[in-house]
């Protein structure tokens, strides 16, 4: 780059010097020339101030202040704003551009892919389209005419209500108007030709809602489930937390070229198809589950979000966590709440851990940033929602919805901070919660250390809980945290025990560790108690708990909570693990795990989606989580050595499993989900025995399973992963019976490019060539080269044909896709973990990227930070 990127601040926020009334849009569409007028109604708030407006990319054509074309010495123009020295109290400017739809390769802004204009404006995409306050305290009440060929975009949406529509020869526009005051990144402009899905939602207002699910031609059967999820999320919205839908009409269209999932602007949603289109035949479980929660995420942002939104991009959190929180109980209410809390703890320990862990890593409401897209984080996401869950574990669901509803009444219509949220909840349930801002404002995992004490003459119990977290970059000193732990206790038989804090009327379910060392005292106990700690994972911490098999075991016979017999089996693999990993030795499992696991998988009544979490053992990923500097090789042997000695340990076990799915059938309920859970898990097991001929029978079969993408896909996966000698014969019938559906085939790349076996890169450069592949389309990066960076040995390879490959595909995706090349960066960022060889291979390549001419603020931050960051 010419010059460096100039870091933002929180503590320097300044409020607007001006309010944007009224913003009334006219859209005169065409590929190459978009004609952009835009008519605002501006108060000046700071007596003498500037009028400085953000633009990128836009020609200017005119300019008016209150009627009066403005001369060129008025105002002044940079690369990025666009400065008007001397303007009125109150006063109507007239602003119009040109952009270039077709051009923007970004897709940020408006642009123009597949035939559709579309809109993509959060964070800061609107001043692509138009000078704007680009900032989301401003707030407008927004009106927006789109005017554009009829024959090729019968379909004109814009954000709110349709008040107007008329046509003129070949071209026809619509008006639509939103009266809820809005910031420009919500603002939001769909024109295209789709298939029509329509319903409609009342109100507990009783109001009728029409909904309108806009996808291609051609898949309108495929949206059936994104109405269904729809109705379903407003139901629950109301029910839940009593907050009712407020147009006359939503709007979901679907879109195939789309850097993020979704995007929750008000009234018309913008979701990549991959969140929309499902059926059984083309899309699995997963995908069906995926849909209904990202429908539902959106949907939620209504209030939180769209009618109360964040006051600067530093309060992201604020909307996405709180919403993540919404979607994750929203999913758990509908469907399987265990197997929901397992996935999201899940997610946590693997990559917002390493997040916390590397030069990236920051609270969910940052201090410092360069390029705002660069904190569309886990962390923000992920952790955000469980800084929420633990407020919600705190207060209580009756308290925690007291909060809601204040800090709705509050600040409905408002820009907001996450103090404003906190303070809410503190107000409405009369907790001090001082300490546990903590979380909004320090980055890192916090470590919580667990030694315990037993007097059996005094029947007492010691449970002495020590916090400490790593320092982080701009963060060396850490203030304790505020941490929630949900306990139970068993007895070292498996029998429940309810145990009693010192002066508690109640047995304890909930501990609350504030200091630096905390020791809580247990009365009357009359045997030493098998301790659950973190039971529901109700805190994002890491647990240094050392404890021997029976415990665990004991945890696991009878524990109630789902999450912490899970986590004791979890537990019990690491430390095969690490013992394989520390001695250069082969995986031993002990007859005792390996007894659990044949009793679940015997147990008729034991919950099928339950048994598949507990036979799925530690990626490579979490695996190295555990380690300073990462043994690469090591970990991928160990746990490649690990799946073989279950699959060998439990074959009979498994085939049984996998012999109760029913392969004919298509239902979506939970306990066939379950089942076809299990099955697969089990058949990836079996696929790592390519001697057994009836287990190749077994993966042809349900590979050949009529109609359903979860199982065939669960064949293909199994036997790419295993490197069974059926895999290149299942792949290419594959890719033949699908090569015209590109999500499904999207699958088809990402089965490879997660597979661990040798040849992976070479195999993934020439899957950039196949006509699956396309450089433009971010799903098309994201199956393939994002599915990549996950795959620990291959990346890895102490080759550094990983390295050389990704640095690569970044450095072209700068100039196209900036948003896009980050994301695929953030794997490598963990470089000095890595063993000496790789670490001096990747640096390298690091350095060559940072090099590179014009390098994006989104790639600066991250390669600036990394090779900076002691």
């Amino acid at each position: 780059m010419s010059h460096s990127p100039e870091a933002k601040y929180r503590l320097n926020y300044s409020a607007p010097n001006f309010k944007i009334h009224t913003t009334e849009l006219n859209f005169h569409l065409d590929d190459h020339h978009t004609e952009v007028l835009n008519r605002m109604d501006i108060e000046c708030l700071t007596e003498g101030a500037s009028l400085e407006l953000d633009g990128e990319n836009l020609q200017l054509v005119a300019l008016a202040i209150n009627g009066r074309v403005l001369s060129e010495d008025e105002y002044s123009q940079t690369d990025k704003q666009l400065i008007i020295p001397n303007v009125p109290e109150r006063f109507e400017l007239v602003v119009e551009t040109l952009i270039d739809p077709a051009g923007n390769t970004s897709l940020e802004g408006l642009y123009k892919s597949a035939g559709t204009f579309c809109t993509q404006c959060e964070a800061e995409g609107f001043r692509k389209i138009t000078y704007y306050l680009d900032r989301p305290d401003v707030l407008s009440v927004f009106t927006t005419t789109v005017n554009a060929t009829k024959a090729e975009h019968p379909y004109l949406l814009a954000n709110g209500n349709p008040t107007a529509e008329h046509q003129s020869g070949e071209r026809h526009a619509v008006t639509w108007h939103d009266p809820h005051p809005k910031p420009a990144y919500l603002f939001a402009l769909v024109a295209g030709d789709f298939d029509l899905l329509e319903d409609s939602f009342t109100t507990q207002e009783n109001r009728e809602v029409l909904l309108q699910v806009f996808v291609d031609k051609g898949n309108l059967p495929r949206a059936k489930h994104a109405m269904a999820s729809l109705i379903n999320a407003m139901k629950w919205d109301e029910t839940r937390f009593n907050l009712t839908y407020d147009l006359d009409i939503y709007m979901i269209v679907a879109v195939d070229f789309f850097n993020m999932g979704a995007m929750e602007n008000k009234g018309l949603n913008i979701f990549n198809s991959k969140y929309v289109l499902a059926d059984s035949s083309t899309a699995t479980d997963q995908d069906f589950l995926n849909v209904e929660s990202v429908i539902g995420h959106e949907y939620f942002h209504n209030w939180t979000g769209n009618r109360i939104t964040c006051r600067d991009w530093f309060q992201l959190s604020l909307k996405e966590g709180l919403t993540v929180f919404r979607d994750q109980e929203f999913s758990a209410d509908l469907g399987m709440r265990a197997v929901n809390r397992i996935q999201d703890a899940r997610i946590i320990r693997t990559h917002q851990f390493e997040e916390d862990a590397g030069p990236m890593a920051h609270p969910i409401r940052p201090d410092r940033v360069v390029e705002m897209n660069n904190f569309y984080t886990v962390t923000v996401y992920n952790k955000g929602a469980e800084v929420i869950r633990m407020l919600h574990t705190l207060l209580g669901e009756s308290k925690f919805q007291q909060g809601m509803a204040l800090y709705v009444q509050r600040h409905d219509g408002e820009a907001v901070t996450c103090e404003d949220f906190v303070k809410a909840m503190e107000d409405a349930s009369g907790l001090d919660l001082v300490q546990f801002r903590n979380w909004y404002s320090q980055a890192g995992t916090p470590r919580v250390t667990v030694t315990e004490t037993y007097n059996a003459e005094n029947q007492t119990y010691l449970l002495t809980l020590t916090q400490s977290t790593p320092a982080t970059p701009g963060q060396q000193v850490k203030h304790p945290f505020h941490i929630p732990l949900r306990v139970e206790f068993v007895s070292n038989s498996g029998e429940p025990m309810a145990l009693h804090l010192l002066g508690a009327d109640k047995p304890t379910t909930i501990l609350e560790l504030r200091e630096q060392q905390q020791v809580f005292e247990f009365h009357n106990v009359n045997e030493k108690p098998v301790t659950g700690l973190l039971a529901d994972f109700s805190a994002p911490i890491r647990l240094e708990f050392t404890r021997p098999e029976t415990e665990y075991l004991a945890i696991i016979a009878g524990g109630n909570d789902p999450f912490l017999r899970w986590d004791a089996v979890q537990q019990l693999y690491f430390g095969a693990l690490h013992t394989a990993v520390a001695d250069n030795s082969a995986v031993a499992l002990t007859p005792a795990l390996i007894a659990v696991l044949q009793k679940a998988l015997a147990d008729e009544n034991s919950d099928p989606a339950m048994n598949a979490l507990l036979l799925q053992v530690p990626s490579e990923e979490a695996l190295s989580q555990e380690y300073d500097i990462i043994p690469v090789e090591a970990i991928c042997r160990a746990v490649s050595e690990l799946r073989l000695a279950l699959a060998k340990s439990l074959q009979s076990e498994l085939m049984q499993a996998w012999q109760q799915v029913d392969l004919g059938s298509n239902a979506l309920n939970s306990s066939t989900i379950a089942k076809r859970m299990l099955g697969n898990t089990a058949l990836s097991f079996l696929a790592l025995l390519p001697e057994d001929a009836s287990i190749q029978r077994a993966l042809k079969a349900q590979f050949k399973a009529a109609n359903n993408m979860t199982l065939q896909f669960g064949a293909l996966q199994a036997a790419v992963h295993a490197n069974h000698p059926i895999a290149s014969e299942l792949l290419t019938d594959f890719a033949g019976q699908w090569q015209g559906e590109t999500l499904v085939m999207d699958k088809w790349l990402a089965a490879q490019a997660t597979a661990p076996i040798s040849g992976t890169v070479s195999k993934i450069q020439k899957l950039t060539e196949h006509s699956a592949f396309n450089w433009g389309n971010p799903n098309r990066i994201y199956s393939l080269l994002a599915s990549f960076t996950h795959n620990l040995g291959q990346l890895h390879h102490s080759s550094g044909a990983g390295y050389e490959f990704m640095i690569a595909a970044i450095k072209r995706l700068n100039a196209s896709n900036p948003q896009v090349a980050s994301r695929l960066l953030s794997p490598l960022l963990k470089w000095r973990r890595l063993p000496e060889n790789q670490q001096a291979m990747l640096k390298s390549q690091l350095v060559s990227l940072s090099k590179l001419p014009n390098l994006a603020p989104d790639l600066y931050e991250k390669v600036n930070q990394t090779l900076t960051d002691n």
